[in-house]
């Protein structure tokens, strides 16, 4: 369900004193994490402090996931959470080695809302970097927690964060070979983790629309593929067709007004591209090899798909209308499930080699390509939307086909397993929340 925010904002930036910026230099293969102090947020009441302990939780969980960031130990701290309220004694954080402090406040108020107020301090430079004020239902508090790391992970980094986001993906459980497939939604730390669909359908390969309002998936009835719509703030599930010989759910358009799919004709599968308005597909390739698992740039000017028309699976791009159609994978192996990154800077791919499989990305034109993962089995990768962290999942070898989902950064680094209550494949990474 997406949460619905009744939000004052004010940021406050304040001008620096003549040193080097406080800024991590995310460009760099190897980052030495940052040392922030994440202060609980101070309340009056019980209540109050019990949210402010929560918040401070959820930044510190968060900033430390992402490998940028090492939240110190609160019981280190020498300042209390309410006289930090007041004024950081800044000398007690240098004692502690902290460069940059996190503290806030939570006030209830009258109508039963509360104000979380927020603030970023450059401990070295003795100054504010960003204020943040929020009024909010009670039960936002989670998500206001969110939003605050994310505006913490853009003032020290310069990128957008990624915080506040959901993962959908195939939650998956029973013997090895007699899976139950669900589709599950979660945020992004696992939290508010439910299902959407019942496991009575086997479903595949689910990916968000740009609104994040909807999902689309493809399930099998009557041992037939159907791809649906489903409207994760009703629950309202739509059957947007019934297409033989699919194996990848359609994925939107960068407007949310159309979606690319692969699906068989008289034998033959190729790639088309369907309005959601008239439901009218066009076909755009007509090769007779398979072309699948295409996705769109983020302009939406081109589309990167795979195909085996040169006798192995490779990755080849081609204008948004189908002309232009050229393959950019020339390394050793097979290639597949290519995703633009939202950046539109990069394509992320799956890569068999040697028997070993790869989570890899390469430039659009095929330059630059780099392996980032290495198991015995890597697939379905996903961005985040600020294009910086890629979740994918991985099987492990053995009669029971463990299937998890992970995240690793852009540099290859900060590999981390995405708890799940169960086995779980095909991760798909929410736009930010709206």
């Amino acid at each position: 369900m997406l949460v619905s925010l009744l939000t004052v904002l004010v940021m406050v930036l304040a001008a620096l004193p003549a040193r080097a910026e406080l800024r991590i230099d995310v460009t760099r293969g190897t980052v030495e994490p940052l040392p922030i102090a994440i202060s609980e947020f101070f309340g009056v009441a019980p209540e109050e402090s019990e949210i402010g302990r929560d918040i401070a939780d959820v930044i510190s969980a968060n900033l430390e996931r992402s490998g940028l960031f090492r939240p110190l130990d609160r019981k280190a701290f020498i300042q209390s959470a309410a006289s930090i309220d007041v004024r950081p004694r800044f000398s007690d954080w240098r004692v502690i080695n902290a460069t940059a402090l996190v503290n806030g406040s939570v006030e209830s108020m009258q109508d039963g809302r509360v104000q979380v107020q927020f603030r970023l301090w450059d401990v070295f430079a003795e100054a504010q970097m960003v204020g943040l004020v929020y009024t909010t239902e009670k039960s936002n508090w989670r998500r206001i927690a969110h939003i605050i790391s994310d505006a913490v992970y853009k003032r020290l980094t310069g990128e957008s964060g990624y915080f506040d986001t959901r993962i959908v993906y195939v939650a998956e459980s029973g013997k090895k070979n007699e899976r139950v497939k669900r589709l599950a939604i979660m945020d992004q730390d696992g939290a508010n983790h439910r299902f959407l669909t019942d496991g009575r359908a086997l479903v595949l390969t689910p990916r968000f629309s740009p609104t994040q309002q909807e999902i689309t998936y493809l399930s099998y009835f009557n041992n037939k593929p159907r791809v649906y719509l489903f409207n994760v703030q009703t629950g309202r599930r739509e059957l947007l067709g019934e297409f033989p010989g699919m194996t990848f759910a359609p994925r939107f358009s960068a407007d949310g007004n159309s979606v690319l799919m692969s699906h068989a004709r008289e034998g033959n599968t190729d790639i088309y591209i369907m309005d959601l308005r008239t439901r009218r597909p066009i076909r755009l390739t007509d090769h007779p090899d398979i072309d699948t698992a295409a996705t769109f740039s983020p302009d939406g000017s081109q589309i990167t798909f795979e195909s085996d028309r040169s006798g192995t699976q490779q990755i080849y791009v081609m204008n948004s209308d189908g002309s232009d159609q050229r393959r950019i994978s020339f390394g050793q192996g097979r290639y597949a499930t290519p995703v633009w990154s939202p950046r539109g800077d990069l394509i992320a791919f799956t890569k068999l080699r040697g028997g070993k499989f790869h989570i890899g990305v390469m430039r659009p034109d095929g330059s630059g390509e780099r392996l980032l993962t290495e198991s015995f089995l890597d697939e379905g990768p996903t961005w985040s939307p600020n294009g910086r962290v890629i979740m994918f999942f991985r099987q492990e070898p053995g009669d029971e086909g463990r299937i998890h989902l992970y995240s690793i950064d852009l540099t290859g680094y900060n590999l981390r397993r995405v708890v799940t209550p169960g086995f779980a494949s095909d991760p798909a990474w929410s736009p930010l929340n709206p």
